[in-house]
């Protein structure tokens, strides 16, 4: 028996893997739901979103934990399961349960952030946890997701964070570098911005000591 954990980097993935779990990394959310649909069979007992989230919340710190109540995009709404959450909240430590929102593109800008946060009741973003959502929907499994803020509501991504994530969730060195040297200004920033990345991935990998082997999955027997 296993559990589909959907994430969005390599490194995310190498931070929760395990004997019961089988990780879907997609850094373009195009090729996600057919990732997802391709490893669903009778011995999957449940998807889990789980990784690293931008803030919407200004009461939302670098390294907080968000489990998601529901997620929510512009034009749908999906439940997590009931039982999975509550066992993702009872076995963190003061995690905060909340909406997630999820997104085709990161939300860069403070004013980005601000406007999310307003048209979804959203406290936090991600770009899986809708396409993980809406098929585990579709193939009657239970849903949770879990989330790491790693990019407070109130810091405008550099230009360069923009262009690092490969499809494959890979991290594309070339395209910072050039980033980098179109302007150099932004090198404060993005400094700020992997600093809080690492806090995010340390923080990440505590959640996932304190979930045991199965991620908090209640149904695997």
């Amino acid at each position: 028996m296993s559990v589909v954990a959907v994430v969005g980097l390599k490194r995310e993935a190498a931070i929760v893997s395990g004997p019961q779990i089988i990780s879907v990394i997609a850094g373009n959310s195009g090729v996600l739901r057919q990732r997802i649909q391709g490893v669903l069979d009778t011995h999957v007992r449940g998807v889990i979103s789980i990784g690293i989230a931008g803030a919407l919340s200004p009461a939302l710190e670098v390294g907080d934990c968000i489990v998601a109540s529901v997620i929510v995009t512009k034009v749908a709404r999906f439940d997590t399961d009931n039982g999975w959450t509550t066992r993702l909240r009872q076995s963190l430590p003061d995690p905060r349960v909340a909406p997630i929102a999820g997104v085709g593109k990161i939300a860069a800008t403070i004013e980005d952030k601000a406007a999310l946060r307003k048209e979804t009741g959203a406290e936090a973003i991600d770009m899986e946890s809708h396409i993980a959502a809406a098929v585990a929907r579709e193939c009657g499994l239970p849903f949770a997701a879990l989330r790491v803020i790693s990019d407070s509501a109130d810091h405008t991504l550099p230009p360069a964070a923009l262009v690092a994530m490969k499809p494959d969730g890979g991290v594309a060195l070339g395209r910072v570098l050039k980033s980098l040297a179109f302007k150099p200004t932004q090198i404060p920033a993005l400094i700020r911005t992997g600093r809080d990345s690492e806090k995010a991935f340390a923080a990440l990998l505590r959640c996932r000591d304190a979930l045991g082997p199965a991620l908090g999955c209640p149904y695997l027997g």
